[in-house]
């Protein structure tokens, strides 16, 4: 959809702002944005979760009081009345009785007590909902109700229809949602340009899109919102597809790397420096990996593996690699705790060698101090080697002298623009290509193959399968709240054999409880106090979480690695990066609080040492709501990552597996990933073949089809530079 310059007298253009309507004021506007609804084009993509089959108004004696019609009906509030409930646990219910000329209908709705204040004798109303006989006299229990114009009692609606039913939000419920989309339908559709060239859509046999957008809210026929979804779902998918291979054709077509040497011997230094052999999985992507970094085509590719898998060791050989071509390399990890421990980790592995290994996170050293200087002297002079940091890296004070590999961990934790800023050399080659850095990113989320295909459709991807030898399973078990006191005399047991344990909560202080009383949600402070008690002084208890200084938490953390600490009591700050063999056992309190995926990498953190002793993670838990079960009893039945991520993506949904604004990809408005994946192959095929014959969309036929994906993905997808 495209948008022309604006005009005091200018029709209403997709692009409009809610604001625009009537009656969208500060208020709805804002409770429309928290839809993610902020232009008439948003209102418009706001898809129905279902249809109502809405039949046409009945006279109260008419309407039929067996089977599941649903019927509608309007009249006078004649009484209204509060019953409370009789005896514990008994719910209240609001009864009015609804008067038309030639009946009178019972109301019912349980629990509602503030329909008091809200529905009054005299008032004019429409009811809609499933009509039973109760007492001789015919009654709707919780009907959808609407109230009417005082000049509007006596005039029924004609014409059975359906009625979409969307998803809404507090004090925007969805027919005060279906006044606005109707009403920005009139005014939007006679200014909708379709922006795919027309062979697609003929090709494909696809409505044109005002049309489609006229089934999907006003369907005349019960199958056209089928029709009209399908398109809509068609066009989303293939602008997402077009963004993806527009940035791939700019990578290749636009931009140089460093091609890197690499050979047998060269592996062979390399491979010296681990105290491991590489598993063959490791092995498989090492191969992938090089393959990419001796061309000058800049390699874009995720290593995507279980939690302990092996992937930093991957990673660091691409980054030796470039080291050994007189390249500098770079680590970027999403918290301070984790480009600690890859600093330590990777220091001890080339310890002895000439490599010159740097630190630089938002703690390391003040800005402004010598030792900042001194760091980023460094960096641009090119005497730091290898650099391992947080966003600090991404500064506009970090200019690496000559970046040949970029690696980014847990890499959807970081913004698009972060990522590219980060490749980013700013110089450009002889033949004016922009000369940029190979780029590995890595997750310990396994990716579930219908989001490989869209969020990280730029990338090649490799797998790391299995775990390296050693590794024993983890145990793992579901207890209650009444059960821990008995879990913690069991954690006694296993400190008592010379293991050492993590206790998780989810807050810092008692105050960030979200709304929970003092008394229920657990915080580090108090619960470490408690379970130093518990243990009667016998172990060390110690805590960790983000609010520490960065010396204090090292401090901590050695201690723990040096098994001075018996149990470290942590927030989520733990959840990925920290590798202490000799912790063994973890607990959860208050797991159900935790996402699937955070709750994966958490319990990754035990069981990473050669021992063999049984891992064991307890996760205590007491899940109220269907999704917060379903989470316990995932994560208690494997350890599989790839299958937690599927179960994870089923439970949320694609659209908050990552958390669209850290993934950088929008959400999707119609299409329904992985239901529609045959749609999404079709517009995957589509744009591919629309990008090899013009990958820029300069053409005539393309311009309007650019435009309106640079408005709907530029920023996303990071098609700035693109053009």
């Amino acid at each position: 959809m495209a948008q022309g310059p604006p005009t005091a007298d200018a029709p209403l253009m997709p692009g409009a702002p809610v604001t625009r309507l009537p009656g969208v004021g500060a208020a709805r506007a804002k409770a429309l944005a928290r839809l993610g609804i902020v232009t008439l084009a948003d209102l418009l993509r706001h898809r129905p979760i279902r249809y109502e089959q809405l039949n046409a108004e009945g006279l109260i004696r008419d309407l039929p009081t067996t089977g599941d019609a649903i019927a509608t009906a309007r009249g006078i509030i004649t009484a209204a009345r509060w019953v409370p409930g009789q005896g514990y646990g008994k719910k209240g219910r609001f009864q009015a009785t609804l008067q038309d000329d030639s009946g009178t209908l019972a109301l019912a709705w349980f629990n509602a007590g503030y329909l008091r204040d809200t529905l009054h004798p005299g008032q004019p109303l429409r009811v809609q909902g499933k009509v039973k006989r109760f007492d001789g006299y015919p009654q709707m229990v919780n009907p959808k109700w609407e109230k009417l114009p005082d000049d509007d009692a006596d005039t029924p609606e004609q014409g059975d229809r359906l009625r979409p039913v969307y998803p809404a939000t507090e004090g925007l419920p969805s027919h005060a949602i279906e006044k606005l989309i109707l009403a920005a339908l009139d005014a939007v559709l006679p200014q909708v340009q379709d922006p795919l060239p027309a062979g697609l859509t003929r090709a494909h046999n696809l409505l044109p899109l005002a049309e489609a957008f006229e089934n999907l809210h006003r369907p005349s026929e019960p199958d056209d919102h089928q029709e009209a979804r399908r398109r809509l779902a068609y066009n989303e998918l293939l602008l997402l597809q077009l963004g993806i291979a527009m940035k791939r054709a700019y990578v290749s077509k636009r931009q140089q790397a460093p091609a890197l040497k690499a050979g047998d011997a060269i592996d062979r230094r390399i491979r010296e420096r681990f105290p491991f052999r590489l598993t063959a999985a490791q092995d498989r992507v090492v191969a992938e990996i090089t393959a990419d970094l001796v061309t000058d085509t800049p390699m874009n590719r995720l290593v995507q593996g279980d939690v302990g898998s092996g992937k930093t060791v991957v990673a660091l050989y691409a980054m030796l690699l470039a080291i050994s071509s007189r390249r500098q390399a770079a680590l970027m990890a999403p918290t301070e705790l984790l480009a600690e421990q890859h600093f330590r980790s990777i220091t001890d592995l080339l310890k002895g060698s000439d490599v010159r290994v740097r630190l630089l996170t938002g703690g390391a050293s003040t800005a402004g101090s010598a030792g900042r200087k001194k760091l980023l002297a460094e960096i641009a002079d090119g005497s730091a080697d290898l650099v391992i940091g947080t966003q600090a890296l991404v500064s506009d004070r970090v200019v690496f002298k000559d970046l040949g590999v970029a690696v980014v961990d847990e890499q959807h934790r970081f913004g698009v623009m972060q990522r590219a800023r980060l490749r980013s050399a700013g110089e450009h080659t002889g033949d004016g290509r922009l000369r940029v850095p190979h780029q590995l990113v890595m997750t310990a989320t396994p990716i579930p193959r219908t989001l490989s295909l869209t969020i990280f459709g730029d990338l090649d991807v490799s797998t790391i399968t299995g775990k390296p030898p050693g590794r024993i399973p983890v145990d793992n078990r579901v207890v209650s709240e009444h059960q821990a006191d008995t879990v913690y005399e069991y954690l006694a047991t296993r400190l008592g054999r010379g293991e050492q344990a993590y206790v998780v909560v989810p807050a810092i202080d008692s105050g960030d409880d979200d709304g929970d009383s003092e008394s229920t949600l657990k915080s580090v402070a108090e619960h470490a106090q408690r379970l130093r008690e518990k243990l009667g002084g016998a172990y060390e208890v110690a805590e960790v979480h983000g609010r520490l200084a960065r010396d204090e938490r090292e401090r901590v953390m050695q201690r723990f690695r040096d098994g001075l600490v018996h149990v470290l009591v942590a927030t989520t700050v733990i959840e990925v990066g920290v590798d202490v063999p000799n912790a063994s056992v973890m607990v959860i309190e208050h797991a159900e609080r935790f996402g699937l995926a955070q709750l994966h990498q958490l319990r990754g953190r035990i069981g990473r040492g050669a021992s063999t002793r049984r891992p064991l993670c307890v996760f205590v838990a007491t899940p109220t709501t269907d999704d917060a079960i379903d989470r316990i009893n995932a994560i208690a039945a494997t350890n599989d990552g790839f299958k937690i991520a599927e179960e994870d993506m089923r439970i949320r949904g694609m659209g908050e597996f990552f958390g669209t604004k850290q993934s950088g990809m929008p959400p999707l408005r119609v299409a329904d990933i992985p239901g529609d994946l045959d749609l999404l192959q079709l517009a995957k095929r589509d744009a591919q073949q629309l990008i090899n014959a013009d990958w820029l969309l300069a053409s005539d036929e393309h311009t309007l089809l650019k435009r309106v994906l640079i408005q709907q993905y530029g920023e996303s997808l990071g098609l700035v530079d693109v053009g």
